[in-house]
């Protein structure tokens, strides 16, 4: 660690146990998914629905136990959106990363993310999930559709159509997820701070003495 850097204790053990977790079933989420589309063959058709609809409802059980634990430890509060510093941060991304700029946003326990991530999780669980698992539903019980009364509303090809999108969201999302792991105190102290709860930060400047 450099002389202007220090660590602080960040993630808890569930945060990144939840973290890899939700990662790794995404990830498989979107090979499986893929597949059963016709996007190349591994599994083989069947054995990749099976294996698609046991790890949706994996994650789903995850999402559920994670809900009540942000809500049950206060944690929900790191995702309240906030438009402070979003510009600064944005450059940051852009062009700040590549020329040293120092960073905009000093992470802590209370404040975990800065703007840009808090909007982009808010996007995540507004759009992105509820997109991708009202249509994965909808496509996994659609000999129920008529039981319900909605064939009469619902058509096989846009609800496939919209999951696909949906999908695609969630890739383009985790690839900038990636990307701005890489834009911590180091390329590697976001990746670190997950594995071990500890982030590495830029030491705050002491303050100017008085005249």
């Amino acid at each position: 660690m450099s002389g202007n850097s220090t660590k602080i204790y960040v993630f808890k053990v569930f945060e990144r146990i939840w973290h890899w977790s939700q990662a790794a079933l995404i990830i498989f989420l979107l090979l499986t998914g893929f597949e059963i589309h016709g996007a190349y063959a591994n599994f083989g058709f069947k054995t990749a629905v099976i294996y698609h609809t046991t790890a949706a409802w994996t994650l789903v059980g995850l999402w559920v136990f994670a809900i009540f634990w942000h809500l049950t430890t206060g944690e929900w509060r790191q995702y309240i959106p906030t438009l402070q510093k979003v510009d600064a941060m944005i450059k940051y991304y852009l062009t700040g990363i590549f020329t040293n700029a120092p960073h905009p946003f000093r992470a802590t326990r209370l404040r975990k993310h800065n703007p840009l991530q808090r909007l982009a999780y808010l996007a995540v669980m507004l759009a992105i999930g509820p997109l991708i698992w009202f249509t994965g539903w909808f496509y996994l019980f659609y000999g129920s559709w008529a039981d319900w009364g909605m064939d009469k509303y619902l058509s096989l090809e846009w609800v496939a159509f919209f999951h696909t999108v949906a999908a695609f969201m969630m890739l383009v999302f985790l690839i900038a997820h990636l990307y701005l792991t890489t834009a911590g105190h180091t390329p590697t102290s976001h990746i670190k701070a997950m594995i071990t709860g500890w982030e590495e930060v830029d030491a705050e400047e002491p303050a100017a003495p008085a005249k």
